[in-house]
């Protein structure tokens, strides 16, 4: 049953996960997501072929596909029944139920301009709800891990989201979506709006990162929307286990397949929800060519 915000607890024992069982795939999540990065920063720098795929601006690498190969690998040894949805090469068995979701390269636009912005993402997932996962961020050295009753941590240190509970003493981070030069639905008005509204609102680029980040308490929260699932597994169980609340724009039932997200601390997210559902897109005439 889906709940209007994210319980990865009830996700877990939805999919009859144990506490044991649920620890071992944090593990797997954890060195998976770290090899992941370590692929990804042998190729940092050094791109041979950089090609774009079927939308404009949405990229692929020798690092995505390198990385990807050897995260799959380690997966299919270490948990071949659980199937696997990942960004270069689809859906591998059946995802409707447990998957894990898997980016190689998030944030693949800044890792091909050399901005060391990105991350691997292996996430947990049940039915379109997040259980758990891990967020490598390879140029930092900091690998950003969660499990359900145990915590989400930056490496071996626990983390938990910030106390802010005002937008004006906010600090937030957003993205823009791939198609956002052909639909009105591209967050621009908002992105506007909430500059006004807060102490800032940043762009990094990556939404893993930009997720672990509200985990870790360094932003207080986090919207964006046309975002697949291997965007947002991962990344959405760091924020709710770090104790953060994670929901679609209107706090509607979530399921990572609607591609948007708010996360904040529990303190932020009605604020920053009801600031979400009043803005009006921006009127075309101001953004087309």
């Amino acid at each position: 049953m889906k709940q209007p915000h994210l319980d990865c607890n009830a996700a877990a024992a939805e999919a009859g996960l144990t506490s044991l069982r649920l620890e071992e795939l944090s593990k797997v999540a954890r060195s998976t997501a770290d090899l992941g990065g370590s692929v990804l920063m042998q190729h940092y720098g050094q791109l041979v072929s950089i090609r774009q795929k079927a939308r404009a601006g949405d990229l692929v690498t020798d690092a995505d596909l390198a990385a990807e190969k050897a995260v799959l690998s380690v997966l299919d040894e270490a948990t071949p029944e659980i199937p696997v949805l990942a960004e270069e090469s689809g859906a591998q068995g059946d995802v409707s139920e447990l998957c894990w979701c898997v980016d190689p390269l998030d944030g693949t636009t800044n890792f091909a301009h050399g901005y060391p912005f990105f991350a691997t993402s292996i996430g947990l997932l049940w039915r379109g709800l997040p259980i758990l996962g891990a967020v490598a961020v390879p140029f930092l050295q900091e690998v950003f891990w969660c499990c359900p009753g145990t915590g989400t941590f930056l490496n071996d240190q626990r983390i938990q989201v910030s106390s802010c509970s005002t937008l004006e003493d906010s600090l937030l981070v957003t993205g823009f979506a791939y198609d956002r030069r052909e639909r009105l639905d591209n967050n621009y008005a908002e992105f506007c709006r909430l500059t006004h509204k807060t102490r800032g609102v940043r762009r990094g680029g990556a939404a893993a990162v930009d997720l672990a980040y509200v985990a870790a308490g360094r932003v207080d929260g986090y919207w964006e929307r046309g975002l697949s699932p291997w965007d947002l597994t991962a990344g959405a169980a760091l924020v709710v286990i770090a104790g953060g609340e994670v929901s679609d724009y209107r706090a509607q039932n979530y399921d990572v397949s609607s591609g948007r997200i708010l996360a904040t601390g529990p303190g932020l997210h009605t604020a920053l929800q009801s600031e979400l559902e009043g803005i009006e897109p921006l009127a075309q005439r101001l953004y087309s060519d």
